[in-house]
């Protein structure tokens, strides 16, 4: 009897061991098991991008007004013009010097002064019984023989041995000098004019505006170029040619009217 109950507590002892070490395993198992349960990661969410806005009128580009620069009065290239003092018809030959020889000649015909030379040869004649300061002088020249550089124009503030010379040259320029008892002085170096006749035949308007020390070329009513020189205030007027080459030269002069000027200096140089 003691025997069989010791044999009984042994079996039921290894029983209890056995339930034990499988509570044991199931407990470690379901331990495990849970450990290693995948965990769900949520995903971010995308935030949807904007659809673009439809602009059915597009603003256009607007412009800047125009700009647009006040325009300045032009300057009065010759101011101060007043009454016509002296008109000459070139009928009256004792109020031009004249002459004839076999150098040259200078003479009146039907309402014409020509002025006519050799080759190498400077002519001029001047008017009479006038004492100009400030004044405006128009006169035609009308070229017949002129060639390359001989030279034709106006006198102005004259005698019998000083002068202002604004001349045309037949190859198209224009330029002023000083003339002192035969010595020059250049004022004006020549420059193109569209104005001034290509040899002949041609005709051009000379004019000239003088007021105190400043005097004003004009080329057909065109303003050329101005000079300023005190040296000579007052003169008459008179007219040249000058061959330059080796051929003769012919030129007209007609039609000669002078205007007084009105006008104190300073005025404002024109720029041409």
């Amino acid at each position: 009897m003691i025997h069989s109950q010791s044999h009984r507590k042994q079996r039921g002892g290894k029983k209890s061991t056995i339930l034990l070490a499988l509570t044991l395993i199931l407990t470690s198992c379901y331990a495990l098991d849970t450990s290693l349960v995948p965990t769900t990661i949520p995903l971010a969410t995308e935030t949807a991008l904007p659809s673009p806005t439809i602009v059915w009128f597009p603003p256009s580009a607007t412009s800047s007004p125009p700009v647009f620069s006040t325009p300045t009065a032009t300057p009065e290239m010759r101011p101060g013009l007043g009454d016509v003092a002296v008109t000459d018809d070139f009928s009256d030959p004792k109020i031009w010097d004249l002459a004839v020889s076999d150098q040259g000649s200078s003479a009146l015909n039907q309402g014409n002064l020509t002025l006519a030379v050799q080759p190498k040869v400077y002519l001029l004649s001047l008017r009479h019984g006038l004492t100009l300061s400030s004044f405006y002088a128009e006169i035609t020249a009308t070229p017949n023989i002129c060639r390359g550089t001989d030279t034709y124009g106006l006198l102005v503030r004259a005698n019998a041995v000083a002068y202002y010379r604004f001349a045309l040259s037949c190859d198209g320029r224009v330029s002023a000098e000083r003339i002192s008892a035969g010595t020059r002085e250049l004022l004006q170096t020549p420059v193109p004019s569209g104005d001034a006749p290509l040899g002949a035949p041609g005709q051009v308007r000379i004019g000239l505006w003088a007021a105190g020390s400043e005097m004003r070329l004009f080329l057909n009513d065109h303003y050329q170029f101005a000079i300023s020189n005190p040296n000579y205030p007052t003169g008459t007027v008179g007219v040249f040619v000058n061959s330059a080459g080796s051929t003769a030269m012919v030129v007209n002069f007609s039609d000669l009217q002078i205007q007084d000027v009105n006008y104190i200096p300073p005025t404002r140089t024109p720029r041409p």
